[in-house]
Parts: structure tokens; sequence; C-alpha cells
């Protein structure tokens, strides 16, 4: 792990995707600073991120080995966990458009799959292997990075870059199309609304209230817990349309796919489970999930492009 190798001196194409972000964002910052509620502290963090950044390609032109450069890709890759609710801060001051996508969900489908779903199946061997499916999107992610990293380390920075610039594409839309989930919508308008299919604008509703609904299912379950405790911690009410928990595990099947076919057939039970369960657990409309697995096929092809066209040299050998 510690060889040195081969490398460009400059910024790897996933910190250059990174720091791209920062700026767009920044300059965001900028336009809505009024009305925002803590732009200062949301500009310098975005220059403290650009600040390690820099000193982690600084330290890997000092010590440039497999090591280090796992360092600086985990450091972009950890980032997401940031970047994730930060969207909120931003569509929160927009109208919220959850009413437009209940309504389609309830022409399209006669009712709100999210809700029928986990009302159909309330019991322990329904709830917890969606509950356990979903508990493994970030595990997957690390699982595929990992594999990457020992066994393809050349395409390790390529994979990096497809992963975290199609994250930034399924951030910038949730920036714009604010959309909370039935997790949060259905809590606002009631139950009431809900079952008689009265779908209510409620404009910036969620830039004041953040109240989310407890997970459906078995609510004993282990992985039932995790998730449940996991969605009060760090859930907001954004990020629904389209799923990118769907999304982005669907980008990771098709990268495991092309790196080892039993990688691919061992994440796929989990990755079935993980798409029934957006649904299952109100985290998303049926149209999120349906949305998500068709942009992450065009997202794929759009980002390896990129990569191909624009980083075609390999960091690593």
């Amino acid at each position: 792990m510690f060889k040195r190798v081969d490398s460009r001196k400059g910024l790897f194409a996933v910190e250059k995707v990174t720091l791209i972000y920062n700026l767009l964002t920044s300059i965001l910052i900028l336009f809505m600073y009024p009305r925002m509620a803590h732009p200062v502290h949301m500009l310098w963090e975005r220059v403290l991120i650009a600040g390690l950044t820099f000193l982690l390609m600084y330290l890997y032109r000092i010590a440039p080995c497999k090591f280090s450069a796992f360092v600086r890709i985990t450091f972009q890759l950890g980032l997401l966990s940031y970047w994730y609710p930060d969207t909120f801060e931003f569509n929160r001051l927009l109208p919220n458009l959850d009413h437009i996508f209940a309504t389609a969900e309830q022409f399209l489908f006669g009712c709100q799959p999210a809700a029928k779903f986990c009302e159909l199946y309330p019991t322990m061997w329904v709830s917890e292997p969606f509950n356990l499916g979903y508990f493994s999107y970030y595990p997957m992610i690390g699982a595929v990075a990992l594999f990457y990293f020992l066994r393809r380390y050349n395409e390790f920075e390529k994979l990096s870059f497809i992963l975290v610039t199609s994250f930034f594409i399924y951030y910038l839309i949730y920036i714009f199309i604010p959309v909370a989930g039935p997790q949060f919508y259905f809590p606002a308008i009631g139950a009431d609304n809900v079952m008689h299919g009265n779908f209510p604008a409620i404009g910036d509703y969620f830039n004041y209230n953040q109240q989310l609904l407890q997970g459906p299912g078995y609510n004993h379950g282990f992985f039932y817990s995790l998730v449940d405790a996991s969605q009060q911690v760090g859930e907001r009410p954004t990020a629904a349309f389209p799923s990118s928990h769907v999304g982005i595990s669907t980008i990771l099947m098709i990268l495991a796919f092309r790196a080892n076919r039993k990688l691919s057939a061992f994440l796929l039970p989990f990755y079935l489970l993980l798409c029934g369960a957006t649904v299952y657990i109100q985290a998303h409309y049926l149209i999120d999930a349906i949305v998500g697995f068709l942009s992450a096929i065009g997202i794929y092809i759009l980002v390896t492009n990129m990569y191909n066209r624009w980083f075609d040299e390999p960091m690593f050998r």
C-alpha cells in the first residue's frame, strides 16, 4: 500500500470536480445570501474544504504512494456526507414541489404506493430485509471502492470521479427541484389528506418545519432501529427526486459488474432490497425510484465519457 507510484503532480480528477461544485455552490450562496440562514459559515466551510484538498495534494507530492492517494480520494468521498444536507440549505428557500409529485403518483397508480406498500407488508420478514437493504447503501459504496483500490488500482481514480460526479449531478437537481418525499410531506399535510388523495401545496413550509414520519414496518427490528436512528439524526426534507439511493446503487452495480461478476452477484440482493426499501420506508415516491434507475444509466454514460475525454491518461499505474 505504501509503494511509490507514478503520478501527475496536480489535482486528481475527483478533486477538480469537487472544487468546481464548491465554486458553483459558493456563487449560489452569494446570490441567495440575504435569505440564507448561515451563509458566512457555509462559505468558510467551502474555503476549508478547498484548503484541505490542496494540502492533501501537496502531501501527496512529498510522498506519492498508494496510501496517500487513498487518503486524498477517501477524503473526497467522505465529503459527500457534508454536501448532501447542504442541498437543503438552498432548496428550503424555494416553493416545495411535493404536491405535484404526490398528485402524479395518485394519477398514475390510483394510490400512494409508499403508503400502501408498508401497510400491506408490516411484518418483520418484510420490514427487516428492506431496512437491511436501505442500510447497505454506504457499505455498498465502500465495498466497490475498496475492491477497485485493492484489485483494479489503475481504475480507482476513475471510479471515484464517476461516483462523486454522479452524486453532484443529483445534488444540483435537489437544489433546484425541492421535493422532500412522503416521509416529510405526508405528516405536513396530515393523514386525512393522504387518504382522500388531497395534496395541497405547502410553499416554504420546510424552511421552518422538519417533522419526519416515523419509519413504517416492524419497529422492534435491529435494522429498522439502525435506519430509523440514522433518519432521525441525519435526514433533511430534501433529495427525494430522483432517488439517488436507486441511482447511485445502480451505477455501483454497473461498476461492480464490469470489475468482477462475483462481486456484482454478491451485491445484487442488497441492491434489489435497497431499491424496494426507498419506497417501503416512505423516503421516496415510486416515481422517484423509477426515475432514479433510468437517470443512473444516462448519468453513468455521461460521466464516464467526461472522464475519458478530459482525463484519458490513467492517474495511477
